[in-house]
């Protein structure tokens, strides 16, 4: 296989091609090689000499030196996903999502700083800046996710790093990604984007002025539901930091769990497109059920962020809200409970459809959640949407009147 290194294709191909470089594939004594990386295991690594171990040390990122620095499984994710965001020089691999965004905050503030996080977040996000971040001496500010330009006013001397979330958790706000980078970059603020929701497939964070975009791999990419992984992808300015940090704070990811992250991104593409062809048939037919008060779906053209999402997005994941009109947490409950598709449990992006409560008004400072209708999250699956729309009714049904 030619690696063609400096030559991009477009995404469905680099979804393809990326991270399967002659030397993780192919070994000449053995007469060829193999279509995918093979799964490297390894803690201890043996060297030839002294002079090879202590040359070996000051290799960085590609180079079999100690396990947690990482195997050629390990390196052909991160390669493949560094190859998903042009502009970026690498990408590094957390065991889970959240471990990336802490990850990434820890590595780019220092005590004394000021970081504006949007107020939209995903919890975990928001309980980490309340929490070990204001013990470490960080300011956080949360601000309205539809400020867009605005954000320069709540910029200060100190502040340096502002983290956006789009389309928000639970609630699904789309922000002007382009116009708060513009701004932190005219006054040197870092930025950092959750970019789960799209993936660079439907919006590539980098080219939009974002600095590091975070995945959480445990949704769409991996896409089964069975593994668990994080990742940061960087430009060459903030690369050296976030290794450096991530070295420090101990960070490694299992190659077993990268060789099903690898499986997952092969098919990604098609998935995707799948996942939001589902969900956009389902929340059109929500939006026009008398039970439901809103859908909270940004490829929807009433929806407040619509006119963002066309601008900047490719497409839309298969991750949305609704509102259930009138009804309250029994109704809401009673709804959840008589779904036969729809399972009931965290996360979301696998293959199959999940659907659980969602209640923002208490993770919320900057803004307010004022909707009284009960809220429902809906995770759309690559089931048939026929059969998913059949269960909905079904939860309707079970709903009744009361609250």
């Amino acid at each position: 296989m030619n690696d063609r290194k400096d030559e991009r294709f477009r995404p469905a191909t680099e979804l393809v091609r990326a991270g399967r470089r002659t030397e993780w594939t192919s070994d000449p004594r053995l007469g060829g090689g193999v279509v995918n990386p093979p799964v490297w295991r390894a803690s201890t690594i043996l060297y030839d000499s002294i002079a090879e171990m202590k040359a070996r040390g000051h290799a960085t990122h590609d180079k079999l030196y100690y396990g947690r620095r990482g195997t050629p499984t390990v390196w052909a994710l991160a390669d493949a996903l560094t190859g998903m965001e042009p502009g970026a020089e690498g990408t590094l691999l957390y065991p889970s999502g959240v471990a990336a965004i802490t990850s990434g905050l820890l590595a780019l503030l220092s005590p004394g700083d000021h970081l504006l996080m949007v107020d939209t977040a995903y919890e975990p996000t928001r309980q980490f800046c309340d929490g070990m971040l204001k013990r470490f001496g960080v300011e956080t500010s949360f601000y309205d996710p539809l400020i867009g330009a605005g954000i320069g006013d709540l910029i200060r001397p100190e502040t340096k790093l502002i983290f956006l979330e789009s389309p928000g958790s639970l609630t699904f706000e789309v922000q002007d990604v382009p116009a708060i980078t513009r701004v932190a970059r005219e006054r040197g603020v870092v930025t950092m984007l959750d970019n789960t929701w799209a993936t660079p497939l439907l919006f590539p964070a980098l080219a939009h002025g974002v600095d590091v975009a975070m995945m959480s791999l445990t949704k769409y990419v991996g896409g089964h539901s069975d593994a668990m992984m994080g990742s940061l992808t960087a430009t060459p300015a903030l690369w050296p930091r976030l290794r450096k940090a991530t070295y420090q704070l101990g960070q490694a990811v299992s190659p077993d769990d990268c060789a099903l992250m690898l499986r997952g991104l092969r098919t990604l593409d098609v998935r995707l497109q799948r996942h939001g062809v589902n969900a956009l048939a389902v929340a059109e037919w929500l939006a026009a059920r008398p039970e439901v008060g809103r859908v909270l779906h940004p490829g929807l053209p009433g929806d407040a962020g619509h006119r963002l999402w066309s601008r900047d997005f490719s497409g839309a994941s298969g991750l949305f809200g609704f509102t259930l009109k009138g009804a309250g947490d029994a109704a809401r409950a009673r709804f959840i409970d008589a779904l036969a598709h729809f399972g009931l449990g965290f996360s979301w992006g696998g293959y199959e459809s999940l659907a659980v409560p969602a209640d923002p008004q208490a993770i919320r400072s900057a803004t307010a959640w004022t909707d009284p209708d009960a809220l429902v999250r809906l995770s759309i699956g690559l089931e048939d949407p026929a059969d998913l729309i059949a269960d909905l009714e079904r939860g309707f049904a079970a709903m009744g009147g009361g609250g």
